[in-house]
């Protein structure tokens, strides 16, 4: 029978294993008959079998190590259990159901005398027995998401547009990133990427699936291969991989599970995918006995070499992701010794009959893509619930597995002996170094070198003949009395009695009081001693009487002792740290790195154990740099990165799961060659007929939104240019004498509509105050400029007067564009021609805008002025269109619109945020760093400083978090929910947009925040408050970059620009003021 068939003949009685495995995990109750007793009586529900199994405890005998190794020996399924030593007090545990399964193992652990011991995975379904908590919570969040929370994608489609050939992100439909991580991580396997492909059902099914089997696994594996010809050929930055996800949760709904993790969809999936190419690979040839490729790329197999009773076995077992516990271990090599080996081994391999039982596991096949399941989750018997491990564990990017294999099996136990020894001695050098750096016999202890030093320092010190309690109170007596020897209460009343009446009411009363207690010190009785202290007590430690021959001997004895210490600490440094490195170069020889395994993907948890959030980093041969893939986000990362987010011990975030790829077998990740051209395929090249047409038509439903969206916006701009000129004409054909309503700003004129025209452009210009406001403050300044130009221009014509005014306004506004401003003034705000010259706008532009300045109706108030405003009207009556770009006169006028509405936004947050009202704070500042950001991205001086904005933004998103953790600790439920309520509308639906940019100091602050709440799960709290952190808490950690619902931008009135340049003034001022009184 080929190992194939082996695999394919066990799998009718998965499911039956999977619960026995979960029962003996539960409950570490290992009789396989007891454990089917059990399961018979409960129908197959898991919790009802555990309470059978707690009852019958007290009655059955404890099992001894006989029936643990039989039950090993005798399976032939493809895991078998790979344990290891761990803490009595904790068990690696989570269940399906959480409440009824943990007060079942509450009970278990009360009523059982024994300690529960570790064990690892046992089959290919084991691993649902230890379904993460998290994943609870993120199921429930699920279904309790409000409106507030739902995904949406941008209304713009070329947001989502992919660029190049970036690879294509997956979308969170609803807390599946663990979905996103595992199909990211096998997509970028280029071989399993193209078995996936190039899959064609059988020709038999097509008409009507035989079983269930093939009516799940099949549609699962079309959709499959439907989701990676878009990852490969799509024009879209992200696609939905909602039907698989669909089809994979009606599965996980199933009686056998109910929730769903990394390693638990990795089994499933690889489950349903062997079972697709067995069909297949039975219908392309019975008697050529094809091997399935899913087997042939995931699963090896290994030899559990055993000892029972001092009778030898053998055995053979295939495996697929292989688990390592993580607790109590350093490094992966640390915990692939441990899983390699169980039980007491020296019988193994010594020629005395031992009564000892033990067991190795040496790798005969490796699969060309290793996967490791690290087990970072375990049940804390004190605390009664699972929690996560954060402890540290470092991976290599190369893994040589040569110490492993069945064929070094002789070579890898003489070197574990040598380690063995070697560690033995390390030991005891560790030890003899302990005892110089942590002496003496008490509590305290002290570096001996250092014990030498300060009797040395002692012995040399040189008496001063003064008592320390003398210089420390100055009041005390001559002759050695301290004031320190207390009276007796009768001495001491009687000294109150005598002090009372001339202290109130004399200055003397405290000199005489003094002089009255002095007087009565002679009766004092002194409870501890009758003897006084001696009057030459040295002030500092110091010998009394040592004579120079003395000191000289004795401070030769100190400086040798202390030099052969100082010799001997330093010959046992030495000597430890050529052990350790001793230690890791024993395998560090040719002949045991021939077997080298390449990291290729790591899947990364944030969180705790019940709640968190997956993301993948996968290495990219060709690019020869690592990515990190996090839903929709994909973007090129380092492995610093990737050290500092998967090893663990520095944050809520470390690896779950490790892919290693077979470096000798380049074939699982080189790109595929065209058999004609010899050219690499790429993008849908690689595609077979009918997913290239599955991928056109999707492509072509994307581009056909884009062009909808390009036609609605050209719709839009000209509907607004259309408006435009309805109020340009409205504006020429007003009178003389009444007051135009349009700002007196120069874009006003031309480029203000009124509100019904225009509802898009900014209020500021559609609502215009009085002109006494905006209009005079401009009407000065053209005055101003006409009034000089006619005290120094000779020739006194209306358009020399103009031109000469023009040449002063423009020099005036240059100035103020060039001048360095301090932090309380911004010039842009005052003129629109600053702004301009700051961007480099046209001359065109601004020469238009100028005249327009000086056209202004409102200048028409004596016939010199008036004389000048009708030549500028002339003048702009003759530009003709194609000397002025209309629409680019409008767009640089509408931007200059959309900096005083981000300016409005800005000045208002500030404010509100000096005012302490953080909740509309963060509203008005978060519009206005994206406003901001949008109107930067034209250019630098286009909008304000970033790092201003998002310093402000980010503050009050931490003051926000510290008030709602604050109301949620008061324990009161209408303030938790209030402060719940202000995280689910407003601070996390602001996380993203502190994590798009990935900037430190955002990123530092996310973490304050999550670190924050996740602190609570420790801690003892109500019930109901338990479950609103557990619903809230996958809503806080999901890491996706993709933009969540926001409230509406508020409406911001209208401001004059003296208005708006005295708030912003004011406001920056005391922002100033108050940052430097904090420093």
């Amino acid at each position: 029978m080929t190992v194939e068939q082996n695999v394919l003949q066990q799998h009718s009685q998965k499911h039956q294993q999977t619960l026995l495995n979960q029962l003996r995990e539960v409950t570490g109750t290992t009789d396989v008959q007891l454990l089917q007793q059990a399961l018979q009586v409960s129908n197959g529900d898991l919790a009802e079998a555990v309470a059978f199994l707690t009852e019958k405890n007290a009655k059955v005998p404890q099992q001894d190590e006989t029936t643990y190794y039989q039950t090993s020996q005798v399976s032939s399924d493809r895991y078998i259990s790979v344990g290891s030593q761990a803490d009595s007090n904790v068990i690696d545990l989570t269940g399906d159901d959480k409440d009824d399964l943990q007060r079942a193992i509450a009970l278990s652990l009360a009523e059982s005398n024994r300690a529960f011991r570790e064990t690892g995975i046992t089959d290919e379904e084991q691993a649902i027995s230890r379904v993460l908590e998290a994943s609870i919570a993120e199921n429930k969040a699920c279904l309790k998401r409000t409106h507030t929370e739902v995904w949406s994608d941008s209304p713009n489609p070329h947001d989502r547009k992919r660029i190049d050939n970036c690879p294509v992100g997956l979308k969170n439909v609803g807390n599946t990133c663990w979905f996103s991580a595992v199909i990211q991580s096998l997509f970028n396997l280029l071989e399993f990427q193209r078995l996936v492909l190039n899959y064609s059902p059988p020709a038999r099914v097509h008409d009507l699936p035989h079983n269930q089997k093939e009516h799940r696994n099949l549609p699962f594996m079309q959709e499959l291969r439907n989701l990676f010809s878009l990852m490969v050929g799509s024009k879209r930055k992200y696609v939905d991989p909602s039907r698989a996800v669909e089809i994979l949760k009606d599965a996980f709904k199933s009686s056998e599970s109910q929730q769903q993790d990394v390693s638990e969809f990795t089994h499933k999936l690889l489950d349903w995918l062997e079972d697709a190419f067995k069909m297949k690979t039975e219908e392309d040839g019975e008697e050529d006995k094809p091997k399935n490729p899913m087997v042939e790329l995931f699963y090896g197999r290994f030899l559990a070499v055993g000892v029972l009773e001092g009778k030898k076995f053998e055995n053979t077992e295939m495996f697929g992701q292989y688990p390592l516990q993580v607790n109590g271990f350093k490094d992966l090599h640390e915990c692939l010794e441990a899983a390699m080996i169980e039980g007491e081994i020296e019988s193994l391999h010594s020629a005395e009959n031992s009564a000892r039982s033990g067991q190795e596991h040496w790798f005969t096949e490796l699969p060309p893509v290793l996967t490791f399941e690290l087990s970072r989750f375990e049940f804390n018997q004190a605390l009664g619930r699972p929690e996560k491990i954060h402890n540290k564990l470092e991976f290599p990017s190369m893994l040589y597995m040569d110490r492993y294999m069945d064929r070094n099996r002789e070579i890898t136990r003489i070197k574990r002996e040598e380690i063995r020894r070697l560690k033995e001695h390390l030991t005891l050098l560790q030890q003899r170094l302990e005892r110089y750096l942590s002496y003496g016999s008490g509590p305290k202890r002290f570096p001996l070198a250092d014990v030498l030093q300060y009797a040395m320092e002692f012995a040399s010190s040189k008496p001063v003949c003064t008592s320390p309690v003398e210089d420390i109170d100055s009041s005390a007596p001559p002759g050695g009395t301290t004031g320190l020897q207390l009276p007796p209460p009768s001495s001491l009343a009687e000294q109150d009695t005598l002090a009372s009446p001339e202290s109130s009411g004399s200055a003397s009363g405290p000199a005489s009081t003094l002089s009255t207690a002095q007087q009565q010190r002679a009766p004092i009785h002194k409870p501890f001693t009758q003897s006084r202290l001696p009057p030459d007590l040295p002030m500092h430690p110091a010998p009394r009487h040592i004579t120079e021959e003395e000191l000289r001997v004795l401070e030769g004895c100190l400086h040798r002792w202390r030099s052969e210490v100082e010799n001997d600490t330093r010959d046992l440094q030495d000597s430890i740290k050529r052990i350790h490195r001793t230690i890791e170069l024993m395998y560090s020889d040719k002949s045991m790195m021939q077997v080298p395994y390449r990291l290729h993907a790591v899947l990364v948890h944030e969180g705790q154990a019940n709640a968190g959030h997956y993301w993948a980093y996968i290495y990219d041969p060709h690019q020869r740099c690592w990515m990190k893939y996090n839903d929709i986000s994909v973007t090129k990362s380092s492995w610093e990165e990737l050290v500092r987010d998967s090893f663990g011990g520095y944050r809520n975030a470390s690896a779950y799961c490790l892919m290693y790829i077979n470096d000798k077998k380049p074939f699982l990740t080189e790109e595929e060659f065209d058999k004609e051209t010899g050219q690499i395929l790429s993008g849908m090249d690689k595609l077979p007929p009918d997913l290239k047409q599955y991928v056109k038509e999707d492509n072509e439903l994307f581009v056909k939104e884009i062009e909808e969206w390009n036609a609605l916006q050209a719709r839009k701009a000209q509907q607004e240019k259309m408006a435009v000129a309805a109020a340009a004409a409205a504006a020429s054909a007003a009178s003389n004498t009444s007051i135009s309503s349009s700002s007196p700003q120069p874009m006003s004129i031309d480029g203000s509509p009124p509100d019904n025209a225009a509802p898009q452009q900014d209020p500021e210009y559609m609502e215009q105050p009085s002109p006494t406001n905006d209009s005079k403050h401009l009407q000065e300044d053209t005055e101003r400029a006409i009034s000089r130009a006619t005290a120094e221009q000779e020739e006194r014509s209306p358009e020399a007067l103009l031109n000469a005014a023009l040449k002063l306004e423009y020099a005036r506004l240059l100035r103020f564009a060039q001048e360095d401003t301090p932090p309380e003034n911004d010039y842009r705000l005052q003129h629109v021609i600053v702004y301009f010259l700051q961007n480099q706008a046209p001359k065109k532009i601004l020469e238009r805008t100028l005249l327009t300045q000086f056209a202004d109706r409102n200048l028409a108030f004596d016939e010199r002025c008036k004389s000048i405003m009708n030549v500028a009207r002339a003048k702009l009556d003759l530009i003709k269109p194609e000397e002025v770009n209309m629409d680019e006169y409008e767009i640089w006028h509408q931007d200059y619109r959309n900096f005083r509405e981000t300016t409005i936004f800005m000045i208002t947050g500030l404010e509100l945020f000096h005012k302490t009202n953080y909740v509309e704070a963060l509203i008005y500042l978060t519009y206005s760093y994206q406003y901001n950001k949008e109107l930067l991205s034209k250019g630098l001086y286009r909008g304000h400083d970033e790092e201003f904005l998002g310093h402000y933004r980010r503050d009050c998103l931490l003051k926000l978090n510290e008030q709602a953790a604050a109301m949620f600790e008061s324990g009161e439920e209408p303030v938790v929910t209030t402060g719940l309520g202000i995280m689910n509308e407003l601070v996390v639906p602001c996380i993203p947009l502190l994590l798009v940019h990935d900037t430190e100091r955002d990123l530092l602050a996310v973490e304050d925040m999550r670190n924050r709440w996740c602190s609570y799960l420790g801690q003892e709290m109500e019930p109901n408050l338990q479950e609103k952190l557990t619903d809230f808490l996958p809503k806080l950690l999901d890491c996706s970059t993709e933009i969540k619902s926001f409230h509406d931008p508020p409406k911001v009135p209208a401001y004059s620009t003296l208005e708006l340049c005295e708030r912003y003034s004011h406001i920056m001022t005391t922002l100033c003021k108050v940052a430097n009184h904090g420093r």
